[in-house]
Order: structure tokens, then sequence, then C-alpha cells
């Protein structure tokens, strides 16, 4: 499986690592007393120091976790970085007087830290967004090995099935994630062939009109103005003034409103909005059959 964010780490990271691993594994372990002492003292005042000598203490947890998540393309160092990230996360939120240890609390924020660090990074596009998605992610690998040991072939219905049950996911979910994990990130400017003449995006659809169709309809848009205003134009002062209001502008005021403006009723106002839509619909019916479009307009 090919990772976008694969790598290769240099000489000088992978040295750096393996000296963090062996300090890590050199560091003394607390006592539950001494843990439950340097927890409060980060809970209840703050204390930074109480903080770094409670997470390098535990920072052994991350070195297996990470040394199994490598797998999935990820750097070592990057890895252990997320792990720790995870262990400072764990402190904040770690309640020293419950029964738990601060190791097996602060466990789970490290493969979490991890495994959102991978689900990130592996590709461009977000692959698990739900924790049955995540949890499709890290196991469908080692379930389709239990199943068929043939892994170069797509899984059968079957298979799916069996994985879908398994996981509390569905066939489909299985199957998209089977072709997410087969497939890599292609870039939309990387050239179809070796001329390079051509890039991927080229042969997308372009969803929107066509210029052909936007010129269209700019026309039509036009006339149809023309010929709007050239009715409104044709109206009286009032008469305009209650279709500008009614009609024309995005917040219509009301028939009450107009008729206060006016001093006549609403009602009185709804029957001059009619007849001026009456004379605004024969005059448009006439400019457009003058130009011989009128079929076209009512279209």
């Amino acid at each position: 499986m090919a990772l976008t964010m694969s790598m290769i780490e240099s000489l000088e990271v992978q040295r750096a690592s393996r000296r963090f691993i062996k300090a890590s594994m050199r560091a003394p372990l607390l006592t539950r007393e001494h843990e439950v002492r340097l927890a409060r003292r980060w809970r209840d005042e703050g204390d930074i120091e109480a903080l770094h000598e409670l997470v390098l203490a535990h920072t052994r947890l991350v070195i297996r976790p990470a040394a199994y998540y490598r797998r999935f393309g990820a750097p070592m160092s990057d890895l252990v970085q997320e792990g720790i990230v995870g262990l400072m996360h764990a402190a904040t939120r770690f309640d020293p007087d419950r029964e738990a240890r601060y190791s097996t609390y602060a466990s789970w924020w490290v493969r979490s830290a991890m495994q959102d660090f991978i689900l990130r990074n592996w590709s461009l596009v977000r692959t698990g967004t739900t924790a049955a998605q995540k949890a499709l992610f890290f196991n469908l690998r080692r379930l389709r090995a239990r199943i068929d040991a043939a892994s170069d072939r797509p899984l059968s219905d079957e298979a799916r099935r069996v994985i879908a049950d398994q996981l509390k996911v569905t066939v489909g979910d299985v199957e998209m994630m089977e072709m997410r994990l087969g497939a890599r990130d292609q870039s939309l400017n990387a050239p179809t062939s070796e001329a390079g003449e051509d890039d991927w995006q080229d042969l997308l659809p372009d969803p929107g009109p066509s210029p052909e169709a936007e010129a269209l309809e700019a026309d039509e848009a036009a006339v149809r103005s023309r010929w709007l205003a050239a009715a409104l134009d044709e109206l009286s002062v009032r008469e305009r003034k209650i279709i500008n209001e009614r009609r024309l502008r995005d917040d219509a005021i009301t028939l009450e409103a107009l008729g206060r403006h006016f001093g006549i009723s609403k009602e009185r106002v709804r029957q001059i909005e009619h007849r001026a839509l009456e004379k605004i619909r024969l005059s448009i019916m006439r400019q457009s059959g003058d130009l011989g479009g009128r079929e076209h307009f009512d279209a």
C-alpha cells in the first residue's frame, strides 16, 4: 500500500529516532503514588515540570504502536511525535482520583493520535471520517489476509460480506475502502502520455454550460431586459413605483405599506399592480411579435 506521505527518512533522523527509543526504554517507571502526585500538580496547579516528568516517564508507550503503524507507510519519527502529542492530550484529560493508571488511559490517546495522523496524510482525499470507517481502514488488510491469502486480487462478494459483518459496516463501505487502498492519488496536472501534451484534467467533463449556451443565454437576457425596460416606460409613475417595489426588488414591500405611501387602500394598490402587470405582458408580447420572437420569449 503506497501512501502519499511515504518518504525516506534521512540517516540523521533515523539515528535520532534510535536514540529516542533507547532513552525511552531506560526511563524509570513511576510508582502509583508519584504518578498521582504529578497528575494532580499538573491538573490543579498547571505545573509544567510535573507534566514533563509524567509524559517522559511514559514515552515507551509510543514505541510499540509506532512500530506497528509503520506498515501504513508513515515515518517512524512522525509517528513518535504524534504519540507524544497523544500522551500530552491524555495528561490534560487524565483524572488521578480514579482507579486507572495513566499508562492504561494514555495508550488509547497514543493510538488515536497515530491513526488520525495516518488518515490525514495517507491520501489527499479524506479516507476515514467515522469510527467504523477508521476500523475498516486499519483492519481491512489483516482480515483480507486471513480470509484470502491471494491479496493481489479483488475480494469476492462473500469475503466482503464477512468483513462487513465483523466490522459492522456495509458491503459498499468495504468495496469502497478496498478500491481506495488499491489506488494511488493522481495529480490532474500529470500528463496522460509520455509526450506530455495533455493533462488528466483535460479529460474531465465540464458540468457547466458550453460557451455557445452562455452566449445565447446572455443575448436572450439582454433582449428580455430591453423588452422589460420598454414596457416599464409605458406605465404611469404610480404604476412603475408599485411594480418596482412589489416585483423588482428582493424585499418586496407589502400592499398595505404602499397604500399608506399613496394614501389609498391596499385593495386599490392590488388592482393597480394587476393592471400594470397586464400592460407589461401586452407590451412584451407586442415587442416579441415585432421581432419575430414571440414563441422564443414565451418559452
